[in-house]
This record gives structure tokens, C-alpha cells and sequence, in this order.
């Protein structure tokens, strides 16, 4: 099932012949420039089944420029997928392998929880020289299957995604998931329209979410309040909450409020 996922995404990233590389890559090597303590060096060790380069996205292969600033220096992007052991969780070992990698990377990882892309942008670290760090959340989203997902898969092909530069690239593919995660709230995959879209879009997901777990206790502290004065208030709370996560929702579906 992982190996087919994998083949999938790759297949709909439609990337040219030039940028695959296919080569195993050692634990020991994530082990080394990933983990940080002996607790996520023995995480490696007994949760990473295999871990594969797909493909580099070079400027000169893909035809897109490198970008480089004082903080950041884009000079490829890297494919690659992790394919963890029974039992183990993806979350930490993911965020290991961003950490290990130099460069901006499409993560697919396969656990028997299920197959996720996970995404980062990185940095150059303040405190030590000729070394990156994660700027930022790393992006997870659970990957749907070719026949629900198609719309998603059809938006990840590389032509699709900006060109100026390799910053420009790799945002378009953080947007196009960051709408996939969007889409296990709506019901409905949609790209955003601009940059400034996807971010609002973004910044509303995450309040949907804080709402929602706001609303829940709300009611749980409602469906154990004995006294009718404090039940009248918390309904309100309730129904006000309910209001703002309506407006959000909107603002989820690019739909005006």
C-alpha cells in the first residue's frame, strides 16, 4: 500500500525523468543530522524501516531558479519518502528527517496509521554556521486515495505551481496542502486563489479548530451546570461561539460570511 501511494503522489507531481535519484539513504545518516538526543536516535533506530531520495528539483532540470536571502537559500528541493515499522508513530521521526535534509522537502510517510505529506519550510540557523532549521510548523496532511483525492492530485503537478523561484515553487505545494487540510473541514478541495488567500485561509483553519474544542467543553460544562442562571449564560457563549465558527467556516470556503 505505501509503495503505492508513493508511485502515486510522484506520478502526480508529473516531475521530469532528469530529477530522480532513487537511492536508499542510511539511518545512520538521520540519526546523525537529525536527532538531537538519545531518546530520537533510538526513536530512528527502532521505528525507521527505510527511508528513499525520490528526486532532486535542481534549477537546471526543472527550469526553475534557485532563491536566495539573508535567511533563506533554496537551491533544490528534495522528494523523499519514509516508511516507518508497525507500531510506530510518524509525527517526531517526520519532523527528524525535515530537520536532516538541507533543503525544502515533499515528505511521504507511511506508517500502519496511514500515508501522510508533510511539508517545512527551513532556514539558516542563527547560532550555527552552514546549518538549516526548521522555520516554522511542519505541514502533515493524510494523503486520500487516487479515486477521493483526485482534484488534490491533479493540483500538486509541478507545471501548476509557481515558477518565479525555488521559494515561490515550494510555497505553491504548501499552499496545495495546506487546502487539502483545509478540505477535512469543508468536505471539498479547493486551491486557493492567491498567497494572501491561502494564508487567511490558513490562520482560519487553525481558529476553526481552537472553536470547536472551545464549543465542546462549553458544553460539557453546560450538560453539568445545575444552576439555571450559569446554564443561560454558557448557552450564549455556545451560541456566540457557533456564530464566529460559521463566519470562519466561510472564510474556509472562500464564501463571503
Amino acid at each position: 500500500m505505501s509503495a503505492i501511494a508513493t508511485a502515486h503522489v510522484l506520478a502526480a507531481l508529473a516531475l521530469p525523468d532528469a530529477t530522480r535519484v532513487d537511492q536508499r539513504v542510511p539511518k545512520k545518516l538521520l540519526a546523525e543530522r537529525g536527532a538531537a538526543t538519545a531518546a530520537d536516535k533510538r526513536q530512528v533506530q527502532d521505528g525507521v524501516d527505510e527511508v528513499q531520495w525520490l528526486a532532486s528539483l535542481k534549477p537546471h532540470l526543472i527550469g526553475v531558479p534557485a532563491f536566495k536571502d539573508a535567511q533563506r537559500e533554496y537551491l533544490e528541493v528534495a522528494v523523499l519518502s519514509l516508511k516507518l515499522k508497525p507500531g510506530t508513530k510518524p509525527g517526531r521521526l517526520a519532523e527528524l528527517l525535515h530537520r536532516a535534509v538541507p533543503y525544502p522537502m515533499l515528505l511521504v510517510t507511511s506508517s500502519d496509521l496511514g500515508v501522510n505529506l508533510s511539508l517545512a519550510h527551513i532556514r539558516a540557523s542563527q547560532n550555527e554556521a552552514d546549518k538549516m532549521v526548521l522555520d516554522g510548523p511542519v505541514l502533515s496532511v493524510p494523503l486520500p486515495e487516487a479515486s477521493r483525492g483526485q482534484d488534490f492530485y491533479a493540483a500538486m503537478a509541478l507545471a501548476k505551481q509557481p515558477q518565479a523561484n525555488l521559494l515561490a515553487l515550494y510555497q505553491g505545494w504548501l499552499d496545495t496542502a495546506g487546502a487539502l487540510d483545509i478540505a477535512a473541514e469543508t468536505g471539498r478541495f479547493q486551491r486557493s486563489m492567491t498567497r494572501e488567500q491561502a494564508a487567511a485561509r490558513q490562520a482560519a483553519l487553525q481558529d476553526c479548530r481552537q472553536l470547536k474544542a472551545q464549543i465542546a467543553q462549553l458544553r460539557s460544562q453546560a450538560d453539568k451546570e445545575r444552576q439555571i442562571a450559569r446554564q443561560v449564560a454558557l448557552n450564549q457563549e455556545i451560541h456566540d461561539a457557533e456564530r464566529q465558527l460559521l463566519t470562519l467556516q466561510c472564510t474556509l470556503s472562500g464564501e463571503a460570511a
